[in-house]
């Protein structure tokens, strides 16, 4: 594929859009259950059944939002403004509901309300937004630097978001909700400009740039009923968990996300009701792991290119597990009131999290090539759709556990001291339930084998089908043949749409298992 010229306004600018993805979700994930629970009157209970609503909705919304996206380019709207970018546009004034969440002494109804409207803007958002890098560019390395620029800019909100807060609460009072309110409207602010950046400064793939397998489904999309179009939407829906790769991304990508949910939610808690200090204490040292999460996703994009994202992967989670566990010794040790221990643990976690942020990230865009070997087709948004709701199921679930589990301890809203049993419920949740997610992250990892190599010889070899139109395996190598099956999880000659992943191939026949004969050089299979 032929791209346009790539600079730094154009990595900055993709990145930037993250403020919405990273830093809603960071003042979120840190802040919101304490909110919820401290300055609204609503019971842990209450609060996450806000939560598990919201997740229900993403069931239907995220993959119907990918699948738009996939379909949009077909209409009037979708030819004008592009059909992914114009949900980021329609998006820029949407943000502002994200301050609605935000406002205290207001009824379960109103915060039920307003989440579930901002969740609605954050997929119509954020599923584009993610489509985007595939689109613009298919090397390897390019993609890399888009991925690093955007969790760059991720961390930076999330910096943000960690000390904003506490700031506010200094200069208002820590028992003023307002603080939190007018934490919300910069981020709004900020949101608004950083997406209309995005839109001035990214593209989405031209048609003639389509396959034909491509241009043959966006050509039968036209004539589908109803009925037709929703029987599609679940067979592509249920594909993507048919694509190997994609599953072990998934399971590397939950794994560390949903640790550092499990972590972000009790983490104030722990700061409030165990090491009974205020609330600016907690966003202190949740700013010191976010300044260290930008070092550390800086330092990754080198480290995965050299490496591979598998093996840094698995670094950062032992990092982060590591500093997880701490929090727990320093205070069964006596140690907690140390502030520069406190500090230095939270720098070792945000190296860890940094890591753990942009690896699943940066290898997300590298799913689609993958996917496009096997079906023939660009499906980006279906696949950002499944990676938005699990993402926001994940977050939620999280928190709603964290909530359920703090209720059954005897945790009491309101009140500022709590019942002994409540310390070290916290302190289970924060070191033991983190730890316990990021193992399955690390066990998934041992089985990830894309990097630069392997990803170099896949999109070899998906130049040649797209111009022949089929998978030849007499025409390609062994060792090319041994690698894009190893990715692929079939065998060659059933890729590129010979086999029924997919509704335009849902009537051929599966692919039989793939033939695990030789073992490819350590070199080329490594992370």
């Amino acid at each position: 594929m032929k791209t346009r010229k790539i600079g730094l306004a154009n990595y900055l600018a993709y990145g930037s859009g993250d403020f919405l993805g990273a830093g809603t979700t960071a003042l979120t994930a840190a802040w919101l259950l304490y909110f919820y629970t401290t300055f609204c009157g609503l019971s842990p209970i209450e609060a996450t059944l806000i939560f598990a609503t919201a997740r229900v909705l993403d069931a239907v919304v995220s993959p119907l939002m990918g699948f738009l996206t996939d379909n949009f380019g077909s209409t009037w709207l979708g030819k004008r403004f592009g059909r992914r970018k114009f949900f980021i546009l329609l998006g820029i004034p949407c943000v502002f509901s994200y301050s609605m969440m935000w406002v205290g002494d207001m009824g379960f109804w109103y915060y039920l309300a307003t989440y579930l409207l901002f969740d609605i803007v954050y997929t119509m958002i954020l599923v584009p937004y993610e489509t985007l890098v595939p689109e613009m560019t298919d090397d390897f390395k390019q993609k890399t630097k888009f991925s690093g620029a955007r969790i760059s800019m991720a961390q930076m909100s999330a910096i943000l978001a960690s000390f904003l807060p506490g700031i506010l609460l200094t200069q208002l009072g820590k028992d003023n909700a307002s603080s939190f309110f007018y934490a919300s409207l910069v981020f709004s602010v900020l949101c608004a400009l950083m997406l209309t950046f995005v839109w001035f400064f990214t593209w989405e793939r031209p048609r003639e740039a389509w396959s034909e397998a491509a241009l043959r489904a966006e050509e039968e999309k036209r004539n589908l009923t109803l009925a037709q179009s929703l029987n599609r939407l679940f067979i592509e829906l249920s594909s993507t968990l048919r694509i190997k790769i994609f599953r072990q991304h998934l399971g590397m990508y939950l794994g560390g996300y949903i640790a550092q949910d499990v972590f972000n939610a009790v983490f104030t808690y722990y700061v409030v009701f165990v090491l009974m200090q205020d609330a600016s204490v907690a966003s202190n040292l949740l700013g010191t792991m976010a300044i260290f999460q930008f070092i550390a996703v800086i330092a990754m994009i080198p480290l995965c290119i050299r490496f591979g994202p598998a093996p840094s992967y698995r670094m950062v989670v032992v990092l982060f597990g590591l500093s997880s566990l701490s929090y727990a010794v320093l205070y069964y040790a006596g140690l907690s009131d140390v502030y520069s221990l406190l500090l230095l643990i939270s720098a070792i976690a945000g190296l860890g999290r940094g890591g753990i942020n942009y690896v699943p990230w940066n290898t997300y865009t590298y799913i689609a090539d993958v996917d496009e070997v096997i079906t023939g087709q660009r499906r980006e948004g279906i696949f950002a759709g499944i990676m938005t709701l699990t993402r926001k199921a994940s977050q939620a679930g999280a928190v709603m556990l964290v909530g359920i589990i703090m209720q059954l301890s005897g945790f009491v809203s309101g009140q500022k001291i709590q019942p002994e049993g409540v310390s070290h419920t916290i302190l289970l949740i924060l070191s033991v339930g983190t730890l316990v997610v990021l193992a399955c992250g690390f066990l998934v990892s041992l089985r990830f084998k894309l990097n630069l190599h392997t990803h170099s010889v896949l999109r070899a070899e998906t130049l040649v089908m797209r111009d022949i139109g089929y998978a030849q395996p007499e025409q390609t190598t062994a060792e090319n043949r041994a690698v894009v099956e190893m990715l692929a999880g079939m065998p060659y000659d059933c890729l590129w749409g010979n086999n029924n992943i997919g509704y335009l191939n849902r009537n051929k026949p599966a692919a039989p298992a793939l033939n695990q004969g030789g073992t490819l050089n350590s070199t080329y299979t490594r992370g």
